[in-house]
């Protein structure tokens, strides 16, 4: 009869924001603004570097919200399944729960199908995982992950391959070393100097130390080989025998010859 719609007739509820969001929600403020950096911690620095007999990856343990240090003992890199690993950079409580669902879509796969992926589905995976957390990136929650493992068919020096993405999910081959995070650009022009073809494990860990060395001289959202404390990367190698985490002792020696040669003590 008054040729309004029944919403502006209802009296089930008093709220006007309530009524707005019914007949008018482009006049309310939008959730899908951005989201300041400054309330999420977010995860820094990842390399990765092949070997001889596969790759190795390396993730400072510092996480930051804006300059607070929220975090010294971060765990970013993270054992994907029996030939694959993963790290992490960007907004840290979404990327571990990225991690949990990769590891459990890998494991789900292998149950169903009664066979491992390849090496490149499992990076198609986490590319299409990726692409469906593009609302969260829009909105200034990023993650950028970093994915290496073993391809016993690969052709080349080593069997280790690596792949970096976007927060599109863009997929990404590299060769023989990357990096990604806040501190990226200094640990790659690190592994650019020291790199070497058919590292050795031993050689592979001091590399990788010496490069989150350099990312942490310049990077405050990234934390060098801690020598006082004790905290030192988180490290995994893969090979023919599997994933393993590197022992912290080993690192933490690597970490001090590097540190001697520099004339310094720890980041």
């Amino acid at each position: 009869m008054t040729g309004l719609s029944s919403a502006y007739l209802s009296t089930a509820s008093n709220s006007f924001v309530e009524f707005a969001r019914t007949v008018a929600p482009h006049v309310l403020p939008s959730g899908d603004l951005p989201v300041s950096d400054s309330i999420a911690p977010h995860a820094t620095t990842i390399v990765a570097l092949t070997t001889a007999d596969g790759v190795l990856m390396a993730g400072d343990r510092r996480a930051t919200i804006g300059s607070l240090i929220a975090s010294r003992t971060m765990e970013k890199v993270h054992r994907a399944d029996d030939a694959s690993v993963v790290g992490i950079a960007g907004t840290a409580g979404i990327a571990l729960e990225l991690v949990r669902l990769f590891q459990l879509e890998l494991e789900h796969y292998e149950k169903i199908e009664g066979t491992v992926l390849s090496l490149d589905g499992k990076a198609n995976r986490l590319a299409s995982m990726l692409r469906a957390n593009l609302g969260f990136a829009l909105r200034g929650l990023a993650v950028v992950p970093l994915f290496a493992g073993v391809d016993q068919k690969a052709e080349g020096e080593t069997p280790g391959r690596i792949f970096s993405f976007d927060v599109t999910g863009g997929r990404y081959e590299e060769e023989d070393y990357h990096s990604v995070g806040s501190g990226s650009t200094f640990a790659r022009g690190s592994l650019k100097k020291r790199w070497k073809p058919s590292l050795s494990e031993e050689a592979a860990v001091e590399v990788a130390v010496e490069a989150l060395f350099d990312a942490a001289d310049d990077d405050s959202g990234t934390a060098g080989p801690d020598l006082i404390r004790r905290i030192g990367p988180t490290m995994m190698v893969v090979d023919s025998d599997g994933a393993s985490e590197v022992e912290t002792d080993v690192i933490l020696a690597a970490a001090a010859e590097v540190a001697a040669r520099r004339g310094g003590g720890s980041a």
